[in-house]
């Protein structure tokens, strides 16, 4: 029995994980710059600071998922095209999703800069932090739209199953954040420090680069002149802008109902003090981590999804994303002992505070029961996104997190006094919500496709 379970899903494993790794180092990457940011800005600027970044992460985290997921609608079009054969089309959806995407990186850099900036002045958090925040936020702003350059070409390549490639650039990319990062902040070499203004300029250097860099590799790689001998005939078509805004949109609005969820906890939790919020930080670039690492087995699963659903090969769909589900189980799993046995070691690599060691070493265990959650949520966004079905699982996590996590949480943290720890127990019940709904939405329709 577990032997022929095994034989059935083998080839899906090996299959979705040679697309997947690749693609989980890349998304990993953009978490890890804004932990980088923490850790620097934690062991060599202080407490404040870091309650500070946390305070501009959590907007930005809002604003970097729209922007991510509205690159997203390209993948599974990329996928599904190339899955029909219909290879020129893929260079004319290229073209049309970089114009969208520099498009919302302007109005996304517009609405942060000038929205945030004024919203941080009527949070009511600590003046200190809110002080320290204001330059961050504005250098963080402008990155945004060679993020978005750079997730136009990405998206376009790994639709295409070339994951490599924008790995290695992350990598590298995130590299030289630190070394900048590092020498901005501590002021080396004859440089003045920066203060946490320092992480901010190494972010946006970073990313610029990054753009330009997956630029040059996908217009001159000889792997894409397949694809994008259309690219340059420089034709904008509404059809096309529709067709990828239909799918980036909601993907955009279900990453930022999560993402703002714990944004809106954070600012929450801001209203309980700065080593709170500082703590918040800590346990969430941790737990945000294992989640964008559990995000790339989703932006693979999509991919697959997408390949099988335009050759309709509906019986290697299903097997393939539930092939996916056991993967990312197994990884939050993993992830889930990590942080149960080294809770109080995590937190040490971000600050010297002991207050604020303590408190996320307890938030980091909560972390832990919602990993598998987390995992299996994603993935069914993931799944559901590479079949064209967008609509109904935006509305799922919309339900969960902004009609039940954020409201319990702020029931338990703040109405019953449970701090920190009620709103974070709020939350991880908004993520079991989404991930079962998710789950039966995928079967249903799975299955009403192998019957048709």
């Amino acid at each position: 029995m577990l032997k022929k379970f095994i034989n059935t899903y083998k080839p899906h494993y090996k299959s979705n994980l040679n697309l997947a790794i690749p693609v989980v180092i890349s998304q990993l990457g953009h978490t890890l710059v804004h932990t980088a940011d923490s850790i620097i800005v934690g062991q060599f600027a202080g407490t404040i600071a870091l309650a500070a970044v946390s305070l501009v992460n959590s907007v930005f985290m809002v604003v970097m998922m729209i922007g991510i997921g509205i690159s997203y609608g390209l993948t599974p079009l990329i996928a599904q095209e190339n899955g029909k054969k219909n290879f020129s089309e893929c260079g004319k959806l290229l073209l049309n999703s970089l114009f969208l995407n520099v498009c919302f990186g302007f109005a996304l850099y517009g609405a942060m800069y000038f929205g945030s900036v004024y919203a941080l002045d009527h949070l009511q958090q600590q003046p200190e932090v809110v002080k320290q925040a204001k330059p961050y936020l504005a250098l963080l702003s402008i990155s945004i739209i060679p993020l978005m350059v750079f997730l136009s070409f990405k998206q376009f390549a790994e639709g295409l199953g070339f994951t490599k490639q924008a790995m290695a650039i992350t990598i590298v990319g995130n590299i030289l954040n630190i070394l900048i990062g590092i020498t901005l902040v501590k002021g080396l070499f004859g440089i003045p420090s920066l203060g946490i203004r320092g992480v901010g300029y190494s972010t946006l250097i970073d990313r610029c680069l990054m753009a330009a860099v997956m630029c040059f590799y996908v217009l001159k790689s000889k792997h894409f002149r397949l694809y994008i001998s259309e690219f340059y005939t420089l034709q904008l078509d509404k059809l096309r802008l529709k067709r990828i805004f239909k799918l980036g949109a909601p993907t955009a609005m279900q990453y930022t109902f999560e993402v703002s969820a714990f944004s809106g906890a954070a600012i929450m939790i801001g209203t309980l003090g700065a080593v709170e919020q500082a703590a918040h930080q800590v346990a969430l670039n941790l737990a945000s981590t294992t989640y964008m690492m559990a995000s790339g087995i989703a932006a693979a699963a999509t991919i697959k999804i997408g390949n099988n659903f335009g050759a309709k090969n509906f019986n290697n769909l299903r097997l393939s994303a539930i092939s996916s589900y056991h993967i990312v189980l197994a990884f939050m799993s993993i992830m889930a002992l990590l942080f149960v046995l080294f809770n109080q070691y995590l937190p040490m690599v971000y600050s010297k505070d002991i207050l604020v060691i303590n408190i996320a070493a307890g938030l980091l265990l909560i972390a832990a029961v919602f990993q598998l959650f987390d995992g299996a949520q994603v993935v069914g966004l993931g799944i559901l996104r590479g079949m064209g079905d967008v609509n109904i699982p935006t509305f799922i996590t919309f339900l969960a997190y902004w009609i039940l996590g954020l409201p319990v949480g702020y029931v338990l943290g703040i109405v019953l006094k449970m701090g920190v720890y009620g709103v974070w127990i709020g939350l991880s019940i908004g993520l079991l919500a989404a991930s079962i709904l998710l789950y039966y939405r995928f079967n249903a329709i799975s299955k009403r496709i192998l019957k048709s």
